[in-house]
This record gives C-alpha cells, structure tokens and sequence, in this order.
C-alpha cells in the first residue's frame, strides 16, 4: 500500500503514460496474451488497430490503479467525473427500486463504482478475492471506500447483495467473468458459446430491482472520465436462465461496441469453468 499511497499523487497523465507503455509491452512480449486478444476481437469484426489500442487502454486500466485506490478517503472523485443518462438511476431510484448496475470489463469498471457511491449513496459490489493473502488484503484495502462495500464471489456475498437489493440499494457486477460450474450457463457472446453467470438473473427475478448496463469512458489526454448509464435488458420472473444469460450477452455485445477500444479483449472469455477440462468441451467451443 506505501507504494500504491506513493503513486496516487502522481498526475493521472503520467500514470496513464506508464500503463500506456506496459501494456504495449505486455501485447508485444506475450505471444498467448496477443493471440488471445487477436482471437477474440477478431470474433467481433475488429482487427489489428483496435487491438494495439486496446493493448493501451488495458495498460492504462493497470496505471490509474493507484490513484483510484490509494488516494486520500476524504478526495472524492469531483471534476474528473461526468454524466451521460443518469437521470434514469434517478428515476428509479424515485420509484423505489434496487438498481443492478451491470458492465463488462470495459474502460474504467473502478471509477464507475466510486462514482455512483459518490452521487448516489450505497453501493455493494461483487468481487473475486485474489488466491494471494497479500494481494488480498491490498484490494481490500483499496476498494474500502465511503458508500461502497464488498461483496465476495460467495454465498456470504449473494446474501449481502440481495438484502441490499431488497433495501432499494445498488448492487454492481461485471457478468462476463466466468463462474464456476454449476453457476452459468452456456450462451453466444459475439457469436461463440461462452459460459455466462446466471447470478445477475437470479437477483433480479428474486428482487424488484432494475437493471442497469453503464460503463465509464476513459477520456482522451487523461481528462477524466464519462460515466454513461442505459436502460439493462428485461429479465421477468418467468425469463429462463439461457434467455436471460443471452439477452445480457447482448447488452454488453451493444455497449462494447460503443468503445471497443477500452475493452479487455485479452480476458479469457471463452475459458471452460472451473471443475470442466477442455476434453470434456472437445475444441472448448
């Protein structure tokens, strides 16, 4: 943490000039790194700029860390962040409903949480503790800022996340990661079979939350970001875990295409579960 308190006083341009060169780095240095983000971005029709611009932004993701998590407590976010379509969180909020604010690994996932908690009040949000203890107690520490609580990938964390559904709060996921087996289902991201959380079903159709996709843009020459917020996909109480699972694939299939250069392209989408070999899934398609 002495290091991460170090860094956050460094102007976001020069933390974002060093990410900027590491991620470049990694893409050039790691030939699986590269294939994988070649692959995957080629699934969408994007080719060979988009993913250089895409190796930057990864990096640049790496270098605003230590201003997002280290700053002082007391130093809000402020200037650095705007709104696009926040009117719709107010509004639902006026009408008394939990919002499930969903995003994929696209432009910057940390401001976006900092920045609801900021305007809008509490906020749980859903993470995988590192298998590390000392990266583990890092992210902790970082991520404990006001108004926002952490919510392990666990039933401990379901629980928190429904009761504060269940008070008229926020709960904020990212549902392209990859559950574990037995928690997903399999269904098309980008025109291949990926296996795709049902969590964010399963606490819509046990709530009367509503969901929400936003992401914040990472704006150019390190000038702050933009947090843009659009109506989620309708996932009634009868919606089956594959329908759902697709119309949330397609949600964020929508919102990547806004920005793919700020997508992570290099996540291992199309990884099987944890507990399936890929014998099991012959080419893992």
């Amino acid at each position: 943490m002495w290091l991460l308190r170090w860094m956050s006083r460094w102007p976001l341009w020069l933390l974002h000039a060093l990410g900027s060169t590491a991620g470049v780095l990694a893409w050039a240095f790691s030939p699986t790194y590269r294939r994988r983000m070649n692959e995957n971005a080629a699934l969408a029709g994007y080719g060979p700029g988009v993913v250089r611009s895409a190796a930057r932004h990864a990096g640049r993701l790496l270098g605003e860390l230590p201003w997002l998590w280290a700053r002082p407590r007391q130093v809000p976010l402020g200037e650095r962040v705007s709104w696009e379509g926040d009117a719709l969180l107010q509004q639902l909020r006026d009408e008394g409903h939990g919002v499930l604010l969903i995003t994929p690994h696209l432009g910057c996932f940390e401001v976006a949480a900092q920045a609801y908690a900021e305007r809008f009040g509490p906020i749980t949000v859903l993470y995988r503790p590192s298998r590390q203890e000392i990266l583990r107690g890092v992210v902790e520490t970082a991520r404990d800022r006001p108004n926002i609580e952490g919510a392990p990938a666990s039933l401990l964390g379901v629980r928190k996340m429904l009761r504060a559904l269940r008070k008229k709060e926020a709960v904020g996921l990212l549902p392209d990661q990859v559950p574990p087996e037995g928690l997903g289902v399999w269904a098309p991201f980008f025109g291949r079979e990926a296996y795709t959380m049902t969590l964010a079903t399963r606490l819509l159709q046990q709530t009367d939350a509503r969901a929400v996709v936003l992401w914040a843009d990472r704006l150019p020459k390190s000038r702050g970001y933009v947090v843009r917020v659009q109506p989620g996909p309708e996932i009634g109480p009868e919606t089956s875990p594959e329908e759902a699972a697709a119309r949330i694939n397609a949600a964020m299939e929508a919102l990547i295409r806004q920005s793919p250069q700020q997508y992570l392209w290099g996540y291992n989408r199309y990884k099987p579960p944890r507990g399936v070999s890929l014998e099991q899934l012959g080419d893992g398609s």
